[in-house]
Parts: structure tokens; sequence; C-alpha cells
């Protein structure tokens, strides 16, 4: 067998293949679908938000730093250019009921100019009634009511004076009323003298003067009634100037909004509050009292009054969402999705101790700006948040926007609130995620299937072409313009090419992962600048890769230390039977690194189990223990065919104190395991990795290039001798992307790399011997590998009828 050469380690971009010098020369990407590779998720994107149908909403899976929401934001500022500007919404006071708010839709640009209109409005009525009410006209026609009011008492209380003096009586005024009196000669009887009056005389007085007390009784019962119809011809005139001095100001403005039938109605009931509440607008902080005594006294309507006092705030326009004439639809990206935030709230200002609202402390929602548009949001911020996704799903199925708190809403509180008029809803929401929550909500949540029909699928890798690779270094050039960073040469651009391969682990691949890329690119910029460089060139890259595999690489420091201590044993020389140099990845936060494991195998007389100690010790995954299960069926199938399988075998990661779990170790499980059975040492200078099915092919794994710069390291420690290598599935061969070290030591021919397709070519490596083919009778050569695995496991058929009956077992020599 031939070892890979060292072309065939690494695929290298050519710069020779770019136009350009320097980044700075590179024409930046308008348009980011076109260039990352994600044609699938932009063709889903383009279908969702142009279909007008209910339930199209789009979920944009992926996982992070695919650059989702670059693109989806792209995608959708596109569509929305060329759609119409939504409307304006307004909450607006219902005067009739002030607990449910009217919403207002509005042309864009004229939610805002209701809202001046309006300031105006009031300041203008205010003026307008000051100037009214201190006019001479209608000082003298109230002057006239009111002197018509005392005109009638004065002609009842000369009335019953009148009938006092026809009785010989007078009536006083005392602090407690009216009161009756004899007189004789014009003057008022002492009450000694009345005393000295006979009694009849005395009776027919007192009774003369009950008769007067009981009439001026009925008098002073007709005051209120008198009274009361004063103030209502007082109220009556209030009305008509009132209605006459704004007239012509309402007019103006119904002539401005004359094509909004919803504004007109608005203003109509402006106009009739105004009038039945012109102390609340003349007087805003003494509150809606509707009495008379507005021009009594010198007090007068302030210009100081704010339009935030109580009185005027009910005849505010509360925009809560206002657009610009002609400026598209709008895209909406809502960061922290509470419910609040999601469907709006209604707030409240402290006042006297207690917490109070009205309608201009209703707050839009991410749901109201993006009405009409399209609304962005991240699913798992989304799901995170209480009842969020409950009230997104409500506010989609019903089509509309209806503002209710929580304690509402489940009945939590017994306040009044606020209820305010629900908005119609259109929509498209797109939600970023990750394929694990897509398939969760798909599988959970029956609604999630109607609501969110479109599944925008993210690639995190593309097609390695030469077309795709000046793409990319377009990409790379349009980040670069994008931060600001100094210019990249074209070494660079196709030193970060090379290392998109590698993040992707496939040298036919680049990887789509836009964050990592513009990661490196920041920090090869900073090395640069470090450098004293005007230009980023191929070694800032390196070494901003290697300074950040430093910066991660302590447990892996660690691994290797102990390894060349011999703490943790791994043989590079020699040869062992039944012992293989295994390896294993593990990945640490987004640190991915390479370990050989020694692999052992012991076999013994037995009933044909194959005894994974990792499983036995609940150490091994699944996977794993699936793996192991496979050997025995192939030692079965290829070597015991016409005997029972008679061996009791156990396999073992040695000096593993976690948990473990994949197939690629099966095969150097398998290789270890023939070693013993056959009794044929197996050279500790190889490394193996590689899965095996029941067929004894071997199967590609992933992390190859850790696993093979991993045993590198070791052997580069103790020193490279020439015969070191390692044994990687021929299906791998084309995700190979290592490190320039490990591809020039296998150019000095002090280190290989061998493909392999079958465990019978891994097992001659290994051993040195021909591994042997089968004759017609399915018999092996004596002297080869498998002829010996096959000739021991029928010594051990032949010691286990022998000693059956008895039930003994030892174990193999």
């Amino acid at each position: 067998m031939k070892a890979l050469k060292a072309e065939d380690l690494v695929t290298r971009c050519d710069p020779g293949q770019f136009s350009f010098e320097t980044t700075n020369e590179i024409t930046p990407l308008r348009d980011f679908t076109d260039a990352i590779g994600q044609p699938r998720a932009v063709r889903s994107l383009r279908f969702g938000t142009g279909i007008d149908r209910e339930g199209y909403n789009i979920y944009a899976l992926g996982r992070p730093g695919l650059g989702k929401h670059s693109l989806v934001s792209e995608v959708l500022r596109q569509r929305a250019s060329d759609r119409p500007t939504p409307s304006d919404w307004c909450y607006v006071n219902n005067f009739e009921e002030s607990t449910k708010p009217i919403l207002l839709s509005m042309p864009a640009g004229q939610g805002a100019l209701l809202r001046r209109q309006m300031e105006n409005f009031v300041k203008e009525v205010r003026d307008t009634l000051k100037a009214t009410f201190e006019s001479d006209e209608y000082q003298n026609r109230r002057r006239s009511i009111e002197q018509e009011f005392k005109e009638r008492q004065q002609e009842a209380f000369d009335e019953l004076q009148q009938k006092a003096r026809e009785k010989n009586l007078t009536v006083l005024r005392t602090p407690s009323g009216l009161a009756f009196a004899p007189v004789k000669d014009g003057k008022v009887v002492p009450p000694e003298e009345f005393h000295q009056l006979p009694e009849e005389e005395r009776q027919r007085v007192e009774a003369e003067i009950q008769n007067l007390e009981q009439e001026s009784q009925r008098l002073f019962q007709r005051i209120p009634a008198w009274e009361r119809e004063t103030r209502e011809k007082l109220r009556e005139m209030d009305r008509e100037v009132t209605h006459y001095a704004i007239g012509s100001l309402v007019d103006e403005l119904r002539r401005q909004f004359e094509d909004q039938s919803e504004v007109l109605e608005y203003l109509e009931a402006v106009r009739k509050d105004v009038v039945e509440n012109l102390q609340a607008v003349l007087y805003p902080d003494r509150g809606q009292d509707s009495g008379t005594d507005q021009q009594s006294g010198s007090e007068s309507p302030s210009d100081s009054q704010s339009f935030d006092s109580p009185g005027l705030r009910r005849y505010r326009v509360n925009v809560i969402v206002g657009h610009k004439e002609n400026h598209g639809a709008p895209v909406v990206y809502e960061d922290n999705p509470t419910y609040g935030n999601l469907v709006g709230q209604v707030e409240h200002i402290a006042q006297m101790g207690t917490l109070v609202t009205d309608f201009n402390l209703i707050k839009a929602g991410a749901l109201h700006r993006a009405n009409g548009g399209y609304l962005i949001l991240d699913a798992h911020k989304l799901l995170s948040q209480p009842f969020a996704w409950e009230g997104l799903k409500r506010a989609l199925s019903s089509n509309e926007i209806k503002i209710e708190s929580l304690g509402q809403m489940y009945s939590m509180m017994s306040t009044v609130s606020l209820e305010p008029q629900p908005a119609p809803l259109a929509v498209k929401v797109v939600l970023l995620g990750s394929p694990l929550i897509y398939y969760l909500l798909r599988e959970l949540d029956p609604e999630f299937q109607v609501l969110f029909k479109v599944a925008a699928d993210f690639d995190d890798q593309m097609p390695r072409s030469r077309e795709n690779e000046g793409l990319y270094g377009r990409l790379i050039g349009t980040l670069v313009q994008k931060e600001g960073l100094l210019p990249f040469d074209r070494s660079a651009v196709a030193c970060a090419i090379d290392h998109s391969a590698r993040m992707v682990g496939d040298s036919e691949k680049l990887s789509g992962h836009i964050g990592s890329m513009s990661n490196l690119l920041r920090e090869a910029d900073y090395w640069a600048r470090e450098s004293e460089k005007t230009t980023v060139t191929a070694s800032d890259i390196q070494r901003a890769m290697d300074e950040w595999a430093y910066r991660s690489d302590r447990l892996r420091e660690r691994v290797q230390e102990e390894i060349e201590r011999g703490t943790l044993m791994i043989d590079t020389a020699g040869a062992c039977v039944g012992q293989v140099n295994g390896l294993s990845v593990l990945q640490l936060g987004d640190f991915t690194f390479g370990r050989p494991n020694r692999i052992t195998a012991r076999v013994r007389l037995g009933k044909g189990e194959l005894i994974d100690i990792e499983r036995e010790v609940a150490l091994s995954g699944p996977i794993h223990s699936k793996g192991v299960l496979i050997l025995a069926g192939y030692l079965g199938s290829r070597y015991s065919q016409d005997v029972p399988l008679s061996l009791s075998a156990s396999l073992v990661f040695e000096q593993s104190y976690g948990g473990i779990d994949g197939d690629s170790a099966s095969s150097a499980e398998l290789c270890s395991l023939l070693s013993a059975i056959a009794e044929i040492p197996i050279i500790q200078s190889f490394a193996v990795t590689g899965s095996v099915n029941q067929h004894g092919r071997v199967q590609p794994i992933g992390g190859v290039n850790e696993k093979i710069e991993g045993f590198f390291e070791v052997c580069g420690r103790r020193g490279l001798t020439g015969d070191q290598g390692v044994l990687i599935p021929s299906a791998n061969v084309k995700h190979l992307m290592l490190r320039e070290e490990v591809v020039e030591a296998v150019r000095d021919g002090e280190f290989h790399i061998y493909p392999v397709e079958t465990i019978d070519e891994g097992i001659q490596l290994l051993t040195g011997l021909d591994a042997g083919k089968a004759d017609e009778d399915g018999k092996f050569p004596e002297e080869s590998v498998n002829g010996k695995v096959q000739a021991k496991l029928k010594a051990l058929a032949e010691k286990r009828s022998h000693f059956g009956a008895s039930g003994q077992s030892r174990e193999a020599p």
C-alpha cells in the first residue's frame, strides 16, 4: 500500500486566480444573497415574502453565525422597498366611555399632522373662548340673566312684605333667615308690650305670623328652582357661545381631513365634548365641573396651562405608530421580545399615591410597528419570555393586536384598566433560530405548522469551486471594508479561504459561518497593526489562527504533556499483541483537538461473548456500543461459519475515565481483537481511525484532521523516526486540510498517512504480514493474519466442545 503524498493532505487556494492585489480594489457585494452560498434559503425567503396568504410566515433555521439576520434583513428590505407605506395608528379619547380608547387608521404622515393640529386647536379654542367670555356682549347677556334671577327674588320678597303690611306686620332679616314682627304706628312692637296685649289679640297676631312664615317657606322652596333655571340658562348660553366660537376652528380641521371618515367622527365628538366640558377646557386643573362660576370674580383662564393638564390631555392624539410618506413597508427587529414589547402595553403614572392611566399612556408593540411590513424575531429569546409565544400566536391567528395586560388576561387583577380598541394585523413574521427549536416546535406545537409554513434552511457549507472561491474572496473584501480593517492582500484572502475549508473539515467545501470568518479577519487586522503593517498578509492570518489556538488549547497542552511524561500511556515504537493506538476527538466550546487512546483486547475460551468494558460500566454511548456489536457479527460471519464462535473477548479504552461515544474507533478495536486472537503483535508507531461495517469495509469518520494532528504532535514531541503514521479511511482523503507542519513532515518522509478501504488492508499495515484471502472453501493461508485467526477460533471451538460438559474454560495462551 502507498502512503498519501504531501499534495494530497491539503488543498490550497491559488492567490494567482484573484485579479486584485488588495481588498481595496474589490467592489463590495451589494447583495449578500448572491455571495454566501445560500440559494435554498434565499429562494425560500423570497417565496415566503412574496406569497400574501395567511399562515405563510417564515422560520429561518441554521446554527448561529451563518449570517441569517443579515441575509433575512437584506431580502426583507428589498421586498419592503416596493411595498406601499402602511397607515399611521393613533389612539384618541373615547368621550362616551373613557376606558375604551378609539383607534384611528390614517395615511402615512397624517397621524403626526393630526396630533399637531389638535395641539394648536386646543390653544386656539382656549384663546377664542377667553376672548369671547371677556367680551362686553357676553358679559351683558350674562348680567341680564343674573339680573332676571335677582329681580324675581326681589319681587317675591316685596310681595311678602306687602302682605305683612296689610296685616300690620313687618319682615325682618336675621342671621337665621326672615322673621315677622307686629308693628304699631310704623314701629316694631317690643316683646314686653306684645305680651301685655289681650290674649285674643296675641293669638290673632301669632296666627298671622305663622301664615306668613309658611308662605315665606314656600317662597324659599321656589328659589332653588329659580337658581337651577338660571344656571341652565347660563349653561345654554355658554353652549351656544362656545358652539359658535369654536365652530370655525372645527370646520377648518374637518376640511383638512375631509376624506377620513373616522377622523371626522372624532372631530365631531371633540366639538360636543368641548361644548359640554367648557370648564375643563378653560380651567384644566379644576377637573370637569360644569358649574357656571367660571366667569365670577376676577379669575381668568391662564395662558400657561400645559397641554399635559388633566383637563386637556383628553384632546391629545397618541400616535403609537407613525410613518413617512413613500417610505415603503417597515422592517422591524425586536431584540427583547417580551409580551408587552410584542403586543404593546398600557403604562401607568403615580399620582397622589395611586397609579392612574389614560389613552395617552398606550405604548405600541413590535407588532404595531411592523404592521403592514415585516417583523424579525429570535426564536430562542421569544420562547424564553413568559407568554410571549402565546401572545404572538394569538395575534397571528386572530389577525388583530389586542393590548391586554397579563393581569387582565388571567384574571389576576380586579382593578379597572383600559381596553383599547384592537388593531387589525397584517404582518409577515420571520423567526430566526436553530434547527433543534424548529423541529421541536413542529413536533410539539400544532399551531406552529399552521402559522409558519415556510422554512428557510441555511446551509453551513458550500461547494469549493473556483467560482465560489472568487465569490468568497469578494465576501472577504466586503467584510474587510465594512469593518474598516486594513486592506488584505491576495495571499491573506487565499489563506482565509483555506481556513474556511478547514473550519468545515472538507477540502471540497467552504464554510458558510460568516461570524467565524469575521472574527478571523478582525484578529488578523489586530496582529498586522501590532506589527505596524499597512496591509494584512497570509502570515497575519496564520498568526491569528495560531494565537486563537494558543488561547484555547490549555487542556490539549496538558494532555500532550502527560503523554510525554508517561502518565498517559501511548507507545509510538515497538510492537505489542492486542494493543493499538486509537484516535478520538475532544471538543471544548468551539475548540476541537485530537488525542490518541490506547485500545487493548484480551481473549479466552468462552461462549462467543464480546464484552465492551466501557458499556458494562455505563461509560459508552449507544453509537460506540453499536460499533462493538458489529465486530461480533464480523468475526462470526467471516471466521466461524462452520463452527461456533467459542471465545470470550474484552475490549477497553485504557485510561479513559469519562464518557465515550461514536464508532470511529471500531476499526482500531477490531484490529486489536484480531491481533489478540492470532497472537500477532501490532506495530505501535501507527495510529488507527475509522468505523467498520459487518463486511469489514472501513467507513469515513469525523474530525480526521484533528485526529491525525493529535497523534502527529505526540510523535513530534518524542522525535519523528520516519516509521510513524496514521491509518485513515480512504473516504476521508477528500476531507484532509492538515496543518503545514504535518504536510512538511510527510513531504520529508518523516510521517505517513495511509488510506485504507478494508480491515485487511489495515491489519496488513499494522502487522507487516499478509492479511490473506479465502479460497473456495473459505480457508485462509495458514501464515496469513486471517489464517491464524481462523485457526485460533477453530482451536477454541474444539476446546469448548471438549470441556463443554463440565463448563470449564481457561484463558487462551
